[in-house]
């Protein structure tokens, strides 16, 4: 990859050191990149305080426009004129209460991170802010705001702020200086596979520019043709030739030489991740604790616990109870179509294995031709592909899908009917994909843990992967769900899942 390849050129163009008394070439370059972080800090600083401030006074002025309607009097009038100027001139105080959140920082630490994210944190401020504000009106006798209005000024500000910074995040994730120039340390198949994923995932702001060779064997089978730029102890060179801003650790190195790649990454004022050696069972559940100053990783049961159990069966069913009943003309208008298109039932009926392998009958909208040979996926998983082969999991099929099915997976809406399968309990909302009988012979042992848990319409892999993903990397990806399973995760991948959906297309299971 040259400099011109790289997608960040715009910006560095418009970044400018002065030096007059420039000292050495390893200055200039940590000099070029501090200003590189520093304008990226500002401008994503400059994005998510305007739209937090913008929610915060727009969910004021609605609370008074509610509560305040119909009270002209001039006593009233006096009050609300308080109010204003108090809430005002405290605004800034709302933007330090986020700020102690971190919420203003998590865009850069986390490549993944998405405003879902956000929602509990938000939920958090927004909560303290209206009890500090009311606490502080109620000891200075300045304005005392009605519980009515402080009640729909918190829901209010929650909505608001939650879709503020959805909106201005999406505008500075368009911004060139969103673009972090990436480096792996290692060339063994973890790389790789880190490799191609940051290349499935542009929406990370991640340009892999290439690998630094970690143990004296440099690989040629490097996704996108992303080269070896040279070895560890040429580190320093390859991180200011190419403006490397954040550091991949992924190498087979022992303590000491990977210390020795953070202290000099760190040293040149960049972010190292670490890829754990053991990825495979560290899931987002993993409790992280310390025994007098080491730090010890407990990988929490897989199994959900009765309350879990219980909780998440509450959801599945007032959600999909209601789901079904707001959606039932777009069910209608759907068999509508199916029937007029071919020949053929409405439903698709495929037999799956669920929690603890029990077989269910999941149903999907049809979108293949009847009689279609079913056993073409399982010939191909036969000839089953290696964990790092680029292959897709997913067959397209296209010469025996109809062309309403064409319509209905791209939308992923063949799925819907699957609300049905979650109401009568054999699957949930969210959970592992509830996969085919023969293809537990291709599982791992580490895999059957993804049938501790219920099957689910969507899930981990469907969210973050989709059908980019290989066989193997699906099924981990459920092992980590069943192994970090939260409410606060189904929540998230819920909320995610709409969106990605209507916008990559293609059904996910």
């Amino acid at each position: 990859m040259t400099a011109s390849d790289n997608p960040r050129d715009e910006r560095l163009a418009s970044v400018t050191v002065l030096e007059p008394h420039a000292g050495s070439q390893a200055e200039l370059a940590q000099r070029r990149r501090r200003s590189i972080v520093k304008r990226r800090r500002s401008l994503m600083m400059r994005y998510l305080v305007t739209a937090d401030l913008l929610a915060f006074a727009i969910a004021f002025l609605i609370a008074e426009w509610v509560v305040g309607v119909g009270r002209p009097s001039w006593d009233n009038r006096v009050a609300y004129g308080t109010e204003f100027v108090v809430f005002f001139v405290t605004l800034p105080v709302w933007i330090l209460i986020v700020r102690a959140y971190g919420l203003y920082r998590k865009d850069e630490e986390r490549p993944d991170h998405s405003t879902a994210d956000d929602i509990v944190p938000i939920f958090h401020v927004v909560t303290v802010g209206v009890f500090l504000f009311q606490g502080a009106a109620w000891l200075t006798t300045l304005a005392t705001p009605k519980y009515p209005k402080l009640l729909i000024f918190w829901a209010s500000a929650i909505v608001l702020v939650i879709f503020g910074r959805w909106l201005a995040s999406n505008a500075w994730r368009r911004q060139p200086a969103y673009i972090q120039n990436a480096l792996i340390v290692g060339t063994n198949d973890v790389a790789l596979l880190i490799a191609r994923k940051l290349h499935q995932h542009p929406e990370y702001g991640l340009n892999l520019v290439g690998f630094v060779d970690a143990d004296g064997a440099p690989s040629q089978a490097t996704p996108g043709r992303t080269p070896v730029l040279g070895k560890r102890d040429e580190l320093e060179r390859v991180l200011r030739e190419r403006d490397v801003e954040r550091v991949i650790l992924a190498g087979d190195l022992d303590a000491p030489s990977a210390l020795e790649v953070i202290h000099r990454s760190k040293q040149c004022d960049v972010q190292v991740d670490i890829v754990p050696k053991l990825f495979e069972v560290v899931g987002p559940g993993v409790d992280i604790y310390t025994i007098e100053g080491i730090p010890l990783m407990g990988i929490p049961s897989a199994r959900l616990t009765r309350v879990a159990r219980v909780t998440k069966r509450t959801i599945d069913v007032v959600v999909s109870f209601v789901a079904l009943i707001l959606l039932s003309p777009l069910f209608a208008f759907i068999a509508w179509r199916i029937h007029r298109d071919s020949p053929g039932p409405v439903f698709f009926r495929q037999t799956r294995l669920g929690l603890e392998m029990r077989e269910l009958t999941m149903l999907k909208f049809r979108t293949m031709a009847v009689d279609t040979d079913e056993n073409v996926h399982k010939s191909i998983m036969d000839k089953h592909v290696a964990p790092t082969d680029t292959g897709l999991f997913k067959l397209e099929r296209t010469d025996e899908i109809t062309s309403v099915g064409r319509w209905l997976r791209k939308t992923s809406l063949d799925e819907l009917p699957q609300l049905l399968n979650v109401l009568r309990g054999d699957m949930s909302l969210v959970g592992p994909r509830p996969c085919l009988p023969y293809e537990v012979e291709q599982f791992a042992p580490h895999h059957f843990e993804r049938f501790t848990v219920p099957a689910g319409i969507t899930g981990l892999w469907q969210v973050t992967a989709r059908a980019r993903s290989t066989f193997v990397e699906a099924l981990e990806l459920d092992v980590a769900y069943a192994r970090g399973w939260s409410l606060g995760l189904d929540l998230w991948l819920l909320v995610r899942t709409p969106s990605l959906a209507f916008g990559r297309g293609g059904s996910t299971a």
